[in-house]
């Protein structure tokens, strides 16, 4: 087999593909040949500037396409080597969520087929925690193409986060300020939700009682929704509280519960079931991110939600063309029977 210096050599010849292409080419072969087995050293920069002619950062270009596709890795003063072998991937992405809960499913899927097989997506989860998320987010770092992340809204996770390329990270589903230059495509909580239980007022006087399910540190719910309740009670005279957890067999009639996290919701319609409570009429029911689950059970589950589909489809656009987006997308109110 010929070495990978004398393939770029050869393929200098070939005057239809650019200096670029002519490298990246060169070593896509030399990966399905054998020459460059996983492991294996490619030529350092400097040789192949010395042996190639080619400018360095032409060389650096090809070497960074390279890496965007997951098969090959620089490691500090040492050089680079190959780590992967697929060869018809054009693009690693790193996706990093919360956790995978039913709309992060569905952001999921709609991101996934928006993309070809072209584009090998990878998905990470840091659960809200801040040493979690600074853990893999170091792993990942120069290991991808892209990045599409759920930041924790901390400031103390930025620093690492501007370590991506302005270019090629995307922040959705929460804000975090990195700077003018980079992308986002994410939630307003606090005014949105406020709007939305405003516009659900008529529904909300038919109860006595209003309780929100709030547990920042298990359920990842932003602050933003505790403090437009809050308002939203204090503006209109309603009796509510917060609690921080469901207790079985402590569900009131008269009362609309206000439920974000979704495992909770299943255990508090099962307690309904057997108690044979009718939803909207001995109890209410109003939750957090639509899905096709509660578009369905008990008639409809009434939502405040944004649009996941369509935040997946920004994201994998922003993917495909890095084009800068910078974007609120809003909340909206799913009247539905649970009400």
């Amino acid at each position: 087999m010929i070495s990978i210096i004398d393939k770029v050599l050869k393929l200098k010849e070939d005057h239809s593909l650019s200096k670029h292409e002519q490298l990246v080419q060169s070593v896509l072969w030399a990966i399905e040949d054998g020459t460059l087995p996983i492991g294996a050293k490619l030529p350092s920069i400097n040789k192949m500037v010395l042996e190639v002619g080619y400018a360095r950062k032409t060389i650096v270009r090809a070497y960074e396409e390279l890496k965007d596709r997951g098969l090959i890795e620089s490691v500090k003063l040492k050089g680079y080597y190959v780590v992967g072998q697929d060869t018809n991937i054009k693009i690693r992405v790193a996706l990093l969520l919360f956790a995978f809960q039913s709309f992060q499913e569905d952001f999921y899927n709609t991101f996934r087929s928006s993309l070809d097989d072209n584009y090998q997506i990878d998905v990470f989860f840091h659960h809200d925690n801040i040493s979690l998320f600074e853990t893999i987010t170091s792993n990942i770092i120069g290991k991808y193409g892209m990045y599409v992340i759920a930041p924790i809204q901390n400031k103390a996770v930025s620093p690492i986060l501007r370590r991506i390329p302005p270019d090629r990270l995307l922040l959705v589903d929460r804000y975090l300020f990195l700077g003018p230059s980079y992308s986002f495509i994410c939630q307003e909580f606090e005014e949105a939700t406020y709007s939305c239980l405003i516009e659900l007022l008529p529904e909300i006087n038919k109860y006595g009682k209003m309780v929100l399910f709030f547990d920042n540190e298990n359920d990842y719910s932003p602050i933003g929704i505790k403090k437009a309740f809050n308002r939203f009670l204090s503006d209109h005279k309603i009796d509510g509280t917060i609690m921080n957890q469901y207790v079985p067999g402590k569900l009131n009639t008269d009362t609309l519960y206000f439920i974000k996290d979704d495992s909770m919701l299943w255990y508090f319609l099962k307690e309904c079931v057997e108690k044979k409570y009718e939803l909207g009429k001995d109890l209410g029911i109003l939750s957090f991110d639509d899905n096709v689950s509660k578009q369905i059970v008990f008639g409809g589950i009434t939502t405040i939600s944004t649009n996941f589909n369509e935040m997946a489809k920004i994201a994998a656009n922003f993917v495909k063309t890095a084009k800068k987006i910078q974007r609120i997308l809003p909340l909206q109110l799913f009247r539905r029977n649970s009400v």
